[in-house]
């Protein structure tokens, strides 16, 4: 039975009977030893686990408000959703974000900070690339995991450029 690492926030107690398993808002939705997660002797993630991760990563990024909003389309938010949680259930101790690999607890942290606010700014960046995507798994991935680093930057260019074109000065 392996209780979290105190002071360790990528660790999960996986081990929970199922009245805690309801009530783990605010925890960290992967387990600490994917490998022996969900049924004994799998190499993976459990459909149990796998379903509790999609749960929170739902709740993170407020799928519902983003439903309400009249511009987002649903089967392109499941994609998003669903590559989140392919991405957090893997057992690879690295991912690979662009051409870098990085440490799998990194990148679990960065998805997991991921709100409504960093899904709008993807789909705005999506929408507004002009140029051919070849491969849009690693483009999605890349965007999400920069999203919570680039974010604020990015809108703020768009208020300064914004602001510059509109006052006639170059």
């Amino acid at each position: 039975m392996d209780a979290p690492a105190q002071g360790n926030p990528t660790q999960l107690r996986t081990n929970l009977s199922s009245t805690q398993k309801s009530n783990t808002h605010g925890a960290n939705p992967y387990p600490s030893n994917p490998s022996r997660a969900g049924n004994p002797g799998s190499d993976g993630i459990g459909y149990e686990d796998a379903a509790q991760i999609r749960e929170t990563v739902k709740e993170n990024i407020e799928y519902d408000f983003l439903l309400q909003n009249r511009k987002t389309d649903r089967e392109r938010l499941d994609e998003i959703v669903d590559l989140i949680v392919e991405t957090l259930c893997s057992a690879n101790p690295t991912i690979r974000i662009s051409s870098d690999d990085y440490p799998a607890a990194l990148v679990r942290e960065k998805f997991l900070k991921l709100n409504s606010a960093h899904i709008e700014y993807v789909f705005d960046c999506l929408d507004k690339n002009t140029t051919y995507v070849r491969n849009i798994r690693k483009y999605l991935l890349a965007a999400l995991f920069d999203a919570p680093s680039t974010m604020d930057n990015y809108y703020s260019a768009l208020v300064k450029g914004h602001s510059i074109s509109t006052s006639g000065r170059p």
